[in-house]
Parts: C-alpha cells; sequence; structure tokens
C-alpha cells in the first residue's frame, strides 16, 4: 500500500481489538474530514478510501478512550486518566509517498503507538 494512513486499534486489558472505539482524522487547525468506529478487527476500514487526502502537513487522529471503556462498562473516576486521546503526527516531503500505519495498544490507562508501514 503506497500513501495514506491506517488505523489499528487493539485493547490490550480485554486482549481484543477496540471495536465500537469512536475515531476521528483532520489536518491540525482544521476540521476533521473523515469520523468512523473501529471494526470487529480493530481496523477504521474507510479511512483507506481517503488516501489522497493525506499530503505534506501535520495531522490529529482523535481517539474517544473514556467513551470506549464507558460503553463496556468499565468504571471510570468522573474526570478519567484518558479521555479523548489526541495523537498529532507529521508527514513531512520525503515521506509524502510512503504509507503511515499506526498500531495503537490502549487500556483505560494508557497508550503505545509507532509508526508502521514504511
Amino acid at each position: 500500500m503506497n500513501g495514506g494512513v491506517s488505523v489499528h486499534v487493539v485493547d490490550i486489558a480485554s486482549g481484543r481489538a477496540a471495536h465500537g472505539l469512536r475515531v476521528s482524522i483532520g489536518a491540525v487547525g482544521e476540521a476533521a474530514f473523515a469520523e468512523g468506529i473501529i471494526d470487529a478487527r480493530g481496523q477504521w476500514p474507510a479511512l483507506a478510501a481517503l488516501n489522497e487526502r493525506f499530503g505534506v502537513g501535520v495531522y490529529e487522529l482523535r481517539l474517544q478512550v473514556a467513551q470506549f471503556y464507558r460503553q463496556l462498562g468499565t468504571e471510570l473516576p468522573a474526570i478519567p486518566f484518558l479521555d479523548e486521546l489526541v495523537y498529532r503526527f507529521g508527514i513531512g516531503e520525503a515521506q509524502a509517498q510512503a504509507h503511515y500505519h499506526l498500531p495503537f495498544k490502549i487500556t483505560a490507562w494508557g497508550v503505545s503507538c509507532f509508526r508502521g508501514g514504511a
């Protein structure tokens, strides 16, 4: 796969895909150009149709972590540790044609991500 961005989210607290997690993405300083829900495989498949939207620039991926865990019945404090997780990343000129895969591992108390798909 060339260009674009893909997202994969695993709920490591349960060892399963974060099915039902709400996500959105957009360029920094602009409204989100896509919103979606992570599927049963842990992916956001509709994002593939938007690969042409990802040129040189800085983007924010937003994951609704607290909402996801509350939907699962997890008791969280009124002010959760992770509420809306904002992950800001950049695509530079030299990488504009490369694919950016963002694999997230989440719990209500932590997150891990790196750039895959180089």
